[in-house]
């Protein structure tokens, strides 16, 4: 019998049952849920490491948006909250889409 003492989405022990097996799960309070989305998250990040094809990139890509959502409510933002966040951050610092590459800053001013 495999074990996997994991964070797993809502409806897996449903899936796991319709499949005739029968699993054992908990409900995990909040400390331990945020412990555990933390972990789920480096997994699904590692995992999307590992991909070799676009479509299975995609499909890490989006596994890592819904851990993320879980971690925004645990730390008690909507995702509407947390949108106006990274657009506040983008309007400040900008996103991505440049493809900027920072290589050194020379910091000895002359004066």
């Amino acid at each position: 019998m495999p074990v996997y003492n994991k964070l797993v989405r809502d409806r897996i022990p449903t899936i796991i049952q319709s499949n005739g097996k029968t699993c054992n799960t908990r409900i995990l309070d909040v400390e331990v849920y945020k412990e555990e989305l933390v972990k789920k998250l480096k997994e699904e990040s590692e995992e999307y490491y590992a991909t070799e094809h676009p479509k299975d990139s995609l499909e890490e890509l989006a596994d890592m948006v819904e851990v993320i959502r879980a971690l925004v409510e645990v730390h008690g933002a909507s995702w509407e909250q947390f949108e106006e966040l990274r657009k506040q951050k983008e309007e400040a610092r900008g996103g991505f889409q440049d493809r900027v590459f920072l290589i050194d800053v020379d910091d000895n001013k002359e004066i």
